[in-house]
Formats: C-alpha cells, structure tokens, sequence
C-alpha cells in the first residue's frame, strides 16, 4: 500500500491550465481500481492519495502520467506503507 503525496511547488499557479488533465489522470486510478482515496492536503498545500493494488515501479511510472508533475505543478513523494493491523472495515488492505 502506498500513501501518494503531491506538494505544490513554485509552479501552483500553473495549476489551472493542467487541472482537467490531472483530473482526468485521477478519474483512471480510481477506475483501474489502484486508487482507494483522494483528498487536498491542508491548509492548501496539494494533494494526497491512497493507492493500492500496485508496485513501486508502476505506481512511479503512473505518477510520472500526472500532468500536475509532468509540468511540476507539484513534486511527488510515495511512501510505501506495510500494512499488519486494520479495523474491521479495512482488513481488505491486509492481504
């Protein structure tokens, strides 16, 4: 499991001019079932994503696909996360 971190850089103001393809970008990590949750990181400082069903390798690879980082709007850290215990409603992640 891998927690996605998109940090606005020098370059936020360009945001506008990529946001349909950013997210149009998200749109296909939630379809192909890779991204579990999105949300702005706060006070409006980027984003950040939950992703899953993935490896390192490919996940940078669709990371790279992002507009917002292909024209660094932001810059992209993964953390890679083992998962050993969740509630009940998240075991799914376990396995």
């Amino acid at each position: 499991m891998f927690v996605l971190l998109l940090k606005f850089s020098d370059n936020k103001a360009q945001a506008v001019q990529f946001m349909d393809g950013h997210k149009a970008w998200i749109q296909r990590g939630l379809q192909d079932g890779i991204f579990l949750l999105i949300g702005s990181l706060q006070p409006n400082r980027g984003g950040g994503i939950l992703a899953h069903n993935t490896t390192l390798s490919d996940l940078e690879r669709r990371v790279r696909d992002d507009p917002f980082v292909a024209e660094k709007v932001v810059t992209a850290e993964i953390l890679e996360i083992t998962p050993t215990m969740a509630d009940t409603r998240l075991e799914f992640l376990l396995g």
